[in-house]
């Protein structure tokens, strides 16, 4: 080729082998770049949106947006299904236990100091992730 590839996309040459293995380290400094700062953005855009509407903000909160990307930054580095597919499923698993801190945390902002509310909104879920552990290692699932 006579043209240096450069940016982000080109994680998509490396991954064909059409860009040669001097470029490749500036590809992958590129690619974690653009995954920061687009993952980043997701989350600054996401607090910008809320500022603005409660029910939207938290909508959009609530969207897996960030293990969508993960899924889809190892699908793109080429990851195995089955390394994608056990990322998905152990999200699943993780995701559970914390659900009821957005249902705690209001709760105890209403008695309490935003700080001391989030901290034993933290614990609380801590506890809960280490019963499930226990629960679903039941049912054959390791998490830990």
């Amino acid at each position: 080729m006579g043209f240096t590839l450069t940016g982000p996309v080109c994680i998509i040459f490396a991954r064909a082998s059409l860009v040669n293995s001097g470029q490749r380290e500036e590809v992958a400094t590129w690619w974690i770049i653009f995954k920061y700062l687009t993952t980043a953005g997701v989350v600054v855009e996401v607090s910008e949106i809320a500022k603005h509407s409660d029910r939207l903000g938290a909508f959009i909160a609530s969207l897996p947006l960030v293990t969508v990307m993960v899924l889809m930054w190892m699908f793109i580095e080429g990851q195995s299904q089955e390394k994608i597919s056990n990322h998905a499923f152990y999200t699943f698993w993780y995701v559970l236990p914390s659900l009821p801190m957005f249902l705690i945390f209001p709760i105890l902002l209403k008695n309490f100091a935003f700080w001391p509310s989030l901290i034993i909104s933290l614990l609380i879920t801590a506890v809960l992730f280490l019963l499930c552990v226990v629960v679903v290692r039941w049912f054959g699932i390791e998490l830990m």
